[in-house]
């Protein structure tokens, strides 16, 4: 019923998606490529495991990373065909989790060596998914590495790539409320593109402001705002707008916040449901009359054809937001009726 669902919350996870990962593979070198070393081998310890690309071996670890990155040039812009062996062999080892040496040096907090690996790496070579189609950026933004962030940012890097949660980075950082790592990554993207990016929904139907109210981040919602987010964005489930997020929450900041930026107050989920609907199901007298004073509509009928006050189960704090119900006609509560 209807009723029932302006009571609750209802987000079930869709089916993962391919993101694409295999798209990069061809950049790696086959595995039938030789194994034998030109460089000094106290400098790859790891070479003679590593060179044939193989995804199975798990024998990168962070320790060789130092060793590695000291024996490559870091200004070569040259493309990765024709890269000096060091250079090459950074870019071609990939561990059994899919991981490059980027996402190590990410995931151990090596911030100088993901930095220098950062101006070695092409764009393509950034943008590798691991096996949880995670890109480096997904991991820096979980970290809150900022300063890696930044780096990712400016080479360009895709910020639409979704991890195995249907999560883009900026998802990350909006359920978790890393405003900064968020600033980095909307501050030097063109209008059109960030927005193809705030509207993408994770595997549970959520864009970026819907995990932003969900988690009660108020700091990320004003900076999507700012950015041009919709705010009657529908989530893909039930079509709740962030607005009916911040009500389930009994979140009045981010309520109060929505309505001012002209979030619309009517807004119907695919049930009929209007965010009144939703405060008046949850007893939320308190939110159920900042929308009233925002000029909710109190008639609006669900697909069960309730109005939000056949919701208020007697609670005298609501009814006294609907000072006619007492007048009816063929039972409808009328308003406003000269008799």
């Amino acid at each position: 019923m209807a009723s029932g669902d302006c009571r609750k919350d209802d987000f079930t996870e869709e089916n993962r998606v391919d993101s694409g990962i295999d798209s990069f593979r061809p950049m790696f070198k086959s595995e039938e490529r030789s194994t034998e070393l030109s460089g000094p081998r106290d400098k790859f310890p790891l070479a003679e495991e590593r060179l044939d690309s193989a995804y199975g071996s798990a024998s990168l670890t962070v320790e060789s990373l130092s060793d590695i990155v000291e024996g490559c040039t870091l200004e070569t812009e040259a493309p990765s065909s024709v890269l000096p062996e060091p250079e090459e062999n950074l870019i071609t080892s990939i561990t059994e989790d899919g991981d490059t040496m980027l996402h190590l040096a990410i995931i151990h907090e090596e911030e100088l060596i993901a930095q220098q690996l950062i101006q070695i790496f092409p764009t393509e070579v950034l943008d590798i998914q691991n096996n949880l189609y995670q890109s480096p950026l997904h991991l820096a933004t979980y970290l809150n590495l900022t300063e890696v962030v930044k780096s990712l940012v400016a080479k360009k890097v895709s910020l639409e790539l979704q991890d195995q949660d249907g999560n883009t980075a900026l998802h990350v950082a909006c359920r978790h409320g890393l405003t900064l790592c968020a600033t980095e990554m909307t501050s030097e993207i063109s209008p059109s593109k960030l927005a193809l990016v705030l509207e993408t929904q994770n595997w549970r139907g959520l864009a970026c402001l819907h995990l932003a109210a969900l988690n009660r981040q108020q700091q990320i919602m004003k900076l999507l705002m700012k950015k041009g987010a919709d705010l009657n964005i529908q989530e893909g489930t039930s079509g709740k707008t962030p607005l009916h997020l911040a009500v389930e929450q009994h979140d009045i900041p981010s309520v109060k916040l929505l309505l001012s930026r002209g979030a619309n107050v009517d807004a119907a989920m695919y049930n009929g449901c209007t965010p009144l609907h939703l405060a008046v199901g949850r007893q939320d007298a308190t939110i159920a009359n900042l929308l009233c004073q925002s000029g909710a509509d109190t008639m609006l009928r669900n697909m069960e054809d309730e109005t939000a006050l056949d919701l208020a189960d007697g609670n005298s704090d609501i009814l006294a937001l609907f000072p006619f119900d007492d007048i009816q006609i063929s039972g409808r509560s009328v308003v406003g009726v000269n008799f």
